[in-house]
């Protein structure tokens, strides 16, 4: 059996189950995902390959027909014996979600907790941090309402106390090497003054607006679709043609250091 043919299977071995499955009435009766992962996992080991296949949600069963799951598991039966006994043992409890889009483009995560489906906390918390993808929804949301109070959430302890917005900054240079387009924060430079929600407002609705509003409608853009790297407390995601976000998690909360 080719490696990528095994690999493919395997993926359905672990995740089909928490997305929903007709079965059997006779012989595969369950009450959750941790006991369809075990009829499962029982099914393939006693050789009732059709019973497993019936197990397997409507968007796996277009992906594999009945046939080329039985040649599958035919022709790698250790493979398939080893991986259904590690799926009958979950490292943890199963974590059932749904995410509904909303009209205005934001999604709603949703959580399958004792037998009833409950929404996620992301409902309340608006301006989550909790992940590098939930703190640029945030900051979307905040800036498009014009929470400048908010933003100043996202930005990092160093770069708040160092970067200074004056009341009427003098012109200076784009640095070195900066991407076109990107707002210049050193030419709002001064001394002994914090970053501040008006002092943002002042800049970014001022000189800067123009630049600051093609970076966010292209991160909006991306967002939904992009892939965030995430290594350790450092995260980034590419966004328009050749722009990225670089995020820092910083006293357990994801803000934005540089776009």
């Amino acid at each position: 059996m080719c490696y990528a043919r095994l690999v493919k299977l395997s993926a359905w071995l672990v995740a089909f189950a928490l997305l929903g499955a007709a079965c059997s009435p006779s012989t595969l009766v369950q009450q959750g995902p941790s006991d369809t992962l075990r009829a499962y996992a029982r099914a393939l080991e006693e050789g009732r390959v059709d019973d497993a296949y019936r197990l397997l949600s409507d968007d796996a069963k277009r992906s594999m027909s009945l046939e080329a799951f039985r040649r599958a598991v035919k022709e790698s039966p250790d493979e398939v014996i080893e991986i259904a006994r590690a799926v009958s043992r979950p490292a943890s409890d199963p974590l059932v979600t749904a995410t509904v889009s909303l009209p205005n483009g934001d999604e709603l995560l949703l959580v399958y907790e004792d037998g009833k489906w409950r929404i996620d906390a992301a409902a309340i918390d608006l301006y989550s941090q909790a992940t590098p993808r939930q703190a640029l929804a945030g900051f979307l949301r905040a800036f498009e309402r014009k929470r400048y109070d908010v933003i100043l959430r996202y930005v990092p302890d160093a770069e708040k106390e160092g970067i200074t917005l004056g009341e009427e900054p003098a012109p200076a240079a784009p640095a070195e090497n900066a991407p076109a387009g990107k707002p210049d924060a050193a030419a709002a430079k001064t001394t002994g003054t914090e970053l501040t929600a008006e002092k943002l407002r002042a800049a970014w609705e001022g000189p800067q607006k123009d630049q600051i509003n093609r970076i966010v409608q292209a991160i909006r853009t991306a967002l939904p679709t992009a892939v965030i790297e995430e290594t350790g407390d450092s995260a980034s995601m590419s966004y328009g043609a050749g722009g990225t976000v670089a995020l820092i998690r910083e006293h357990g909360l994801w803000k934005i250091r540089d776009f």
